[in-house]
């Protein structure tokens, strides 16, 4: 099931674990698996990810990189198929995200020996890149009605939907906010008309879609299988120059 109407469907270049990820969830929609239980999975790929890049078996870890991003679309296929959608399962996910990205900087500083600065600037690129996708991708699909389980204004937690407990919902909301609030206030304050746009044009949303989660753990798969791990630090904070272009064109042309 799709997050957009099929008019505005693009091409996400971060979505490529969509359609094995579907096929994981239709297999497991008519079991007991939660999309929480899918979560899960996905951490636990992460974390023998850090593992295998620890022990130097770069190929494994890539494989690992690509599972987790797979798992990732996943979970929230099989909340759209079993219509069980909730802000507990969106937020443990998002948090499970911006702890593994972390991880994963830090085993690559690990591994290489690297900067604990360079390593810092390169985590705090990663999540503005992903903030500028997610900030666009959010806006239009509120915008033609189509998946609304994420909000464009994460100013307050949001009222819990059936099935899930409001306190379970306020803690999950307070740690997603510690750990994203920076972030969204900085793309907002770049970029405040956007939600005041016309839908994005599909182009755009392909371009920025290079910034997804799921491209960024292609890239960090490509450097490892390519035994260029030395250079995942340096490539993230260079990746970001980026943000300001695709701000600008949005600012400009759209």
């Amino acid at each position: 099931m799709s997050k957009l109407p099929k008019q505005f469907k693009f091409v996400d270049l971060s979505d490529y674990g969509r359609r094995p990820g579907r096929w994981i969830a239709t297999s497991l929609v008519n079991t007991g698996i939660t999309p929480i239980g899918i979560t899960t999975l996905f951490i636990i790929s992460g974390i023998f990810a850090i593992a295998a890049i620890l022990f130097k078996y770069f190929a494994l870890a890539a494989f690992l990189l690509i599972l987790k991003s797979t798992l990732d679309a996943a979970d929230g296929e099989l909340s759209r198929l079993k219509n069980t959608p909730s802000y507990t399962g969106r937020y443990y996910d998002s948090i499970a995200d911006i702890i593994l990205n972390l991880l994963f900087l830090l085993t690559f500083m690990y591994v290489t020996d690297g900067s604990l600065l360079y390593t810092f600037l390169a985590f705090f690129g990663i999540q503005l890149q992903g903030t500028v996708y997610n900030y666009y991708y959010v806006i239009l699909r509120n915008s033609v009605n189509g998946d609304s389980t994420s909000r464009i204004f994460e100013i307050e937690a949001p009222i819990a939907l059936k099935g899930e407990k409001q306190s379970t919902v306020n803690r999950l909301y307070k740690i997603y906010y510690f750990f994203y609030g920076v972030f969204d206030k900085i793309i907002y304050q770049l970029d405040k008309n956007a939600p005041n746009s016309k839908p994005f044009p599909k182009w755009f949303m392909t371009l920025i879609s290079i910034y997804g989660l799921g491209f960024q753990l292609l890239c960090m798969s490509i450097l490892l299988l390519l035994n260029l791990h030395l250079y995942v630090i340096p490539f993230f904070i260079g990746y970001s120059v980026f943000i300001l272009v695709f701000i600008g064109i949005r600012r400009i042309f759209l």
